[in-house]
């Protein structure tokens, strides 16, 4: 019988990062003078949010509350420090948002719906997303790169080493597996 899906939010902290962060069980009674919602234009964000008190180095606490996307134990939902000490990256569900801790008003939702997977590569200076069918990095000055398509539909990371992440996709014209190859420093792919 398989092992239950571990559904506690995760704080992954392999970046050097000037910010502090708590997930809380659920938004304050009394919230703090500085509240940012994202998406800001999202309808009822309150369902199942990821709410996160942030104490980045100046500017002042502030509460932030991350709309879900899926409410699924596969996606990832979290925290992760961000190639770029002042940012930090919160997981909901799938939905993943890329903010500044020192101007929480600068923000990016990556775009894959849901992301499937977070990897920090901190000798690569690199915050992986996995998609469905592709791979999207992000580094100290935003999106480094995006692959092609790497599969018809999902695909599992075998392994990663300095220069290269190895794969295995699926090709849906032979309905055969088969394995890739990604450059990490510019996101180029071919067969392994």
């Amino acid at each position: 019988m398989p092992e239950p899906a571990d559904t506690a939010p995760r704080i992954d902290s392999s970046f050097p990062h000037r910010w502090q962060a708590t997930i809380l069980g659920r938004r304050p009674l009394i919230a703090p003078a500085r509240h940012f919602v994202y998406p800001a234009e999202v309808e009822e964000v309150e369902r199942g949010a990821l709410e996160l008190m942030v104490r980045p180095p100046a500017n002042g606490d502030f509460l932030g509350t991350f709309a879900l996307g899926f409410a699924d134990p596969s996606v990832p939902t979290g925290v992760w420090s961000c190639p770029h000490p002042d940012w930090l990256c919160a997981v909901a569900g799938g939905y993943a948002y890329l903010v500044n801790t020192t101007a929480p008003d600068q923000w990016e939702q990556v775009e894959y719906r849901p992301v499937l997977a977070v990897a920090s590569l901190p000798k690569q200076r690199l915050l992986l997303f996995s998609g469905h069918q592709s791979l999207v990095a992000y580094g100290p000055n935003g999106k480094a790169w995006q692959t092609g398509r790497l599969s018809w539909e999902g695909f599992k990371i075998l392994r990663i080493d300095d220069q290269s992440l190895i794969g295995l996709g699926w090709d849906m014209m032979t309905d055969r597996e088969f394995e890739f190859k990604v450059d990490l420093a510019t996101g180029e792919h071919q067969p392994a």
